[in-house]
C-alpha cells in the first residue's frame, strides 16, 4: 500500500513517537516538576515538531527542545534563551515577522525558513544518547526529502552537524563556526548553537551569530 508522506503525516508520527523510554519519562517528569516561574503553565511534554514555511529555501537544524522552552510551549526555539537569539536574528534579516518567540500562539510567522531539530524530545542535560539520535533521525530525513526547495541548510552545534552529515553520508567535513560547504545543489552552513553555554562565555558573540544569517541572505540574493 502506497503511503503518502506529507508534513502533517510526519508531524503526527513525531508527536505519537514513544521509541525512547528515557526521553518519554524525562519530558513528562519535567512537565510535572515545573520551575517556579512557569508553575502555573501546562507543559506540552511530548515530542516537538518542526515549524515554519513549508516552501522554505532555508532549513535550520537545532539540537533538541529545551526542557522549559519547547517542552513547555510545544514549539522549537520558543520561550527560551536560544529562541531569543534565533528569532531576533531571523527578524533582523527579514525571515521573521517579529523579533520574539514566546508561545505557540504568539503570531510568529517565518518567511522562507523552516526550523527543525535532531531530537524531538528534551534530553536530560541536553545530551541525547546515540541510540536516541538514531531513532529520531528518520524524522529529520523525512523532512529533508519532503522539502524539495531547500537550498541552504544551517546546522546549529556539533551534534546537528554530525547528524546531518550522517543522514547524507557526508564524510571528512569539519565542524567550525561559519563553515560553508557546497553539497550538490545545497549549501551547508555550520554554526555554534546559540545556547547560554556558548553565548554567556562569548564563544558565540552576536556579531559571530548574525554573520551566519548575513551569509544566508547573501547566498539567496545572488541566486
Amino acid at each position: 500500500m502506497y503511503y503518502l508522506v506529507t508534513l502533517d503525516s510526519i508531524n503526527k508520527d513525531i508527536i505519537n513517537c514513544t521509541l525512547c523510554n528515557r526521553l518519554v519519562k524525562y519530558t513528562q517528569l519535567v512537565g510535572k516538576n515545573k520551575v517556579k516561574r512557569f508553575s502555573n503553565q501546562v507543559y506540552w511534554s511530548k515530542p516537538v515538531t518542526g515549524f515554519g514555511d513549508p516552501n522554505a529555501k532555508v532549513l535550520i537544524i537545532g539540537l533538541a527542545p529545551a526542557a522549559h522552552g519547547a517542552n513547555r510551549t510545544g514549539r522549537l526555539f520558543t520561550g527560551d534563551h536560544s529562541g531569543q537569539w534565533l528569532i531576533r536574528a531571523l527578524y533582523e534579516m527579514g525571515f521573521s515577522n517579529m523579533p520574539t518567540s514566546t508561545s505557540s500562539d504568539d503570531g510568529l510567522n517565518l518567511n522562507n525558513v523552516f526550523i527543525t531539530s535532531c531530537i524531538r524530545c528534551a534530553p536530560p542535560l541536553n545530551k541525547p544518547l546515540p541510540s536516541e539520535l538514531i531513532n529520531c533521525s528518520k524524522f529529520l530525513k523525512s523532512e529533508i526529502e519532503l522539502f524539495k526547495r531547500i537550498k541552504i541548510v544551517i546546522t546549529l552545534g556539533s551534534i546537528a552537524f554530525r547528524t546531518y552529515c550522517k543522514i547524507n553520508d557526508l564524510k571528512k567535513l569539519k565542524f567550525y563556526h561559519l563553515a560553508n560547504y557546497q553539497i550538490n545543489d545545497k549549501r551547508l552552513i555550520v554554526s555554534y548553537h546559540p545556547s547560554r553555554q556558548n553565548t554567556n562565555t562569548q564563544r558565540l558573540t552576536w556579531e559571530m551569530w548574525i554573520q551566519v544569517f548575513k551569509l544566508v541572505k547573501s547566498i539567496l540574493d545572488n541566486n
